[in-house]
């Protein structure tokens, strides 16, 4: 435990220490993050084996699992607060569309281009794999777009619109990688399994929202009984605790496989108690104050995670960037395109895109589901190569198309240092 303890108490600190030289070269703090990660992962400083000094095993970093799901739990619960009634009405079906098509167009894309690969070198690349790497593309990372959109207090149309797209995108996402790794099994197995294709995905989030709802109206009801802040920020992050518990659960009804996502499941409970709490603004304040350190472990955690051994491997490297230029190519097309039918204003045609390039944590838990097929280990090696590539440059992409787009002030940011006043008595 001990051990531990210190590993954290290690990533945190070089997590920060790190995140001062990347301001220095004008690079996004999620980016620090994720190379002190690398540095302290089993690849680099912890394969030293010194016990606290980095962490020494992947398997050390897989126990460290409950903290990555609970940041990510509190991350989707703050998105949740984008979705306000208010905002909604202004934007909500522009945001729904772009969601949607992008997605859509973005597998596309990759499915068109892997397959092609798959007929040209067929030992190389299965169809099995080409069909769901194509729908793990649809995923973008909403940890890395939320953490650059704090750090650099970015806000304006383009910010609201991206933090809604954000959201929806895993919705579809999920449905899309659940039909298409079923078509995929289909295809490696000689057999199509029509409640895992269709019935299950569905149910996988119409459970999820209600569950969401759910929580979001307890949690209002629970905050009515106390009135001092501290208290109503104890109860709200006992709420997203026991909220991305429950959402781990799984079981079975007859035939069918049930379970929840617990982005959607924590999302929607923000969306809900924020639009039925008055005083949900001042609480979101104070939680995502409180949830800093997390987040910071979550992005050090998961550099940490990310296995090198995939840049000694030049078939996975070949594949991989093949698949980062299509998926790139697959979101910038797709969301412009979108953004042109919704009649989007131009900055926002012209950037959103290049904002939903990153992807991690969702894309490698599709990536980990994909190992049960013939062929899973390529699919896993190539999703993370190309988390590798997105979280090192996704960030400081988005950093840069929020401020083209005029939604990032550079003169904008202060210190928070309040240097101590002498008391009346020393005067």
């Amino acid at each position: 435990m001990e051990t531990y303890l210190i590993c954290l108490a290690v990533a945190l600190i070089g997590g920060l220490m790190l995140s001062r030289l990347a301001k220095l070269l004008n690079l996004p703090a999620v980016t620090a993050y994720l190379v002190a990660g690398l540095l302290l992962g089993p690849f680099a400083l912890g394969a030293l084996k010194i016990p606290g000094m980095g962490f020494n095993s992947p398997e050390q970093v897989e126990n460290l699992n409950i903290l990555t799901q609970t940041a990510l739990g509190f991350i989707a619960f703050t998105i949740g607060n984008e979705f306000r009634m208010r905002q909604l009405k202004s934007t909500g079906k522009r945001a729904i569309t772009i969601g949607i098509l992008q997605a859509v167009l973005t597998t596309a894309v990759v499915d068109m281009v892997l397959i092609a690969v798959h007929l040209l070198f067929p030992n190389v690349l299965s169809l099995s794999a080409a069909i769901t790497l194509g729908a793990i593309a649809a995923a973008t990372a909403p940890a890395a777009t939320l953490m650059v959109v704090r750090q650099y207090k970015a806000d304006g149309p383009l910010t609201r619109l991206l933090m809604l797209v954000v959201a929806i995108d895993d919705a579809v996402g999920l449905l899309l990688f659940s039909a298409s790794f079923g078509i995929a099994t289909a295809l490696a197995n000689g057999s199509v399994n029509f409640l895992g294709i269709v019935v299950e995905p569905i149910l996988e989030i119409t459970l999820s929202l209600v569950l969401g709802s759910i929580m979001g109206w307890l949690l209002n009801w629970v905050e009515q009984f106390f009135h001092s802040r501290s208290k109503r920020m104890a109860v709200s992050v006992a709420f997203v605790l026991l909220t991305v518990g429950l959402s781990m659960l799984k079981f079975q009804i007859g035939p069918l496989h049930c379970g929840f996502s617990l982005l959607l499941v924590c999302m929607m409970t923000g969306t809900v108690f924020c639009n039925i709490c008055s005083t949900s603004d001042e609480l979101m304040n104070r939680i995502e104050s409180w949830v800093v350190p997390i987040n910071i472990l979550f992005f050090v955690i998961s550099g940490a995670e990310l296995d090198l051994n995939v840049l000694l491997q030049p078939v996975t490297l070949i594949i991989g960037i093949t698949y980062i230029l299509a998926r790139s190519a697959g979101k910038c097309f797709g969301t412009n395109l979108s953004c042109r039918l919704t009649h989007c204003p131009k900055l926002i045609t012209d950037h959103l895109g290049t904002t939903l390039l990153p992807q991690a944590g969702v894309a490698l838990g599709m990536a980990l589901t994909a190992t049960s097929l013939p062929d899973g280990a390529t699919v896993r090696n190539v999703v993370l190569f190309a988390v590798l590539v997105y979280e090192l440059v996704g960030p400081a992409m988005t950093k840069r198309a929020l401020t083209a787009a005029g939604e990032i002030d550079p003169d904008g940011r202060s210190s928070a240092r309040i240097h101590n006043k002498p008391s009346a008595t020393s005067e």
